[in-house]
């Protein structure tokens, strides 16, 4: 799963229904933008590891929704 192939429509609802957290919503628009997780780590100036971690949490999120 590819957040950046989803559909504008679909990225809003899962936006409105997912209840992200400020970080993990951050991340969620970075992947929809297609940026690679090494510069999404960059950006939020995180670690590479706190990424991974959060990105497998905003996953969960998703499939909870699909």
């Amino acid at each position: 799963m590819k957040i950046c192939d989803f559909t504008k429509p679909e990225l809003d609802c899962i936006r409105e229904q997912s209840n992200f957290t400020n970080e993990e919503l951050a991340l969620f628009n970075m992947r929809a933008n297609n940026i690679p997780l090494e510069e999404c780590a960059e950006r939020m100036n995180i670690s590479a590891s706190t990424v991974y971690r959060l990105s497998k949490k905003v996953k969960i999120k998703v499939e909870k929704l699909l």
